[in-house]
């Protein structure tokens, strides 16, 4: 559901000598509209810092924007404003219109001195080497802690965390972890495998290391895969089926919508055995632990009760 709320940002945009807009900076991201006083006292704030910069010849001018968060993007600075309402938690993921943003978002050079169009970095390399520029990546999207701080969030490595993730306080993002844009966290979490575009994952869950959440970007499906509070993703598994509440994925397995899967609780068959069903008939349901048998290879869900996963607090707070 998307959301229709109006938001607005005042900040910085970056243009590069060819005129393409490179980015938007938005330090604040409001609900509603500015009044008149808001929108002099942002102006006057970050006014001072416009201007050229011929070493990565590109302009930095002021950009103020409102937008409806339920229409699709429709500029460079709209796209990037979602992104900022996203990760500065003014609206969760998959509850604003992203439809066509990509084809807003300009592939651009990061450096550690800000956006640079490619083609300029590749022409002015002697110039940024002897500024101490250096380029750090080719993307459509930026680091996350290039434009937004989380509050009360621990990232060991921020070139794995793009603009537009969504990461409540508590949550800790292991060097390996990896949170894309429209994804995150909605409680005190553990990251150390990968939530893709789309995923959202609840309270106190742990997603363990080598781990991957299936997304929709390439070929995934339309299914949304969220996942429960106190939920545990075993290292090396994976999932491409919701989750509830409480559940235990074991490491190494890959859950998918048409894992066939063995009810150890299930009704008996008239051949002695359990009854199978696919993974997509189990998505969503809470207190599960997916495991695959050692001896047959089966894959197989059991129900259990009680807590799936306990989060060490002195990790979290």
């Amino acid at each position: 559901m998307t959301d229709s709320r109006s938001v607005w940002g005042i900040g910085l945009t970056t243009i590069a000598g060819d005129g393409t807009v490179l980015d938007a900076w938005y330090p604040e991201v409001r609900t509603g509209s500015p009044s008149a006083g808001d929108a002099a006292a942002a102006s006057a704030t970050w006014l001072s810092l416009t201007g050229p910069d011929e070493r990565r010849n590109v302009t930095v001018e002021l950009v103020q924007l409102q937008i409806d968060l339920g229409t699709p993007p429709a500029s460079t600075a709209d796209a990037y404003l979602r992104l900022h309402a996203l990760s500065h938690l003014v609206v969760r993921p998959n509850e604003l219109n992203l439809d066509g943003i990509f084809g807003h978002l300009p592939n651009v050079a990061w450096t550690n001195a800000g956006p640079v169009h490619p083609a300029d970095a590749a022409r002015l390399r002697p110039v940024l080497q002897r500024a101490g520029i250096q380029v750090q990546g080719l993307d459509k999207f930026p680091r996350l802690t290039d434009y937004v701080q989380p509050a009360g969030v621990r990232i060991a490595d921020a070139s794995r965390v793009r603009l537009g993730a969504y990461l409540s306080p508590g949550t800790t993002v292991m060097h390996e972890g990896f949170v894309n844009f429209n994804a995150g966290t909605l409680g005190a979490s553990m990251v150390e495998g990968r939530i893709s575009q789309g995923v959202v994952v609840g309270d106190g869950s742990d997603i363990g290391g080598g781990s991957s959440i299936m997304g929709t970007l390439s070929g995934g499906g339309t299914h949304r895969v969220s996942i429960g509070a106190r939920t545990l993703l075993g290292a090396n598994a994976g999932i491409g089926i919701s989750l509830g509440d409480d559940c235990i994925v074991e490491a190494g397995l890959y859950v998918t919508a048409g894992t066939k899967i063995v009810l150890v609780d299930g009704p008996v068959t008239p051949d002695g055995g359990r009854k199978t069903v696919k993974g997509a008939d189990l998505s969503g349901q809470d207190g599960l632990l997916f495991r695959r048998n050692s001896l047959s290879g089966a894959v197989e869900a059991v129900r259990r009760a009680g807590t799936g996963v306990t989060l060490n607090e002195a990790l979290h707070a």
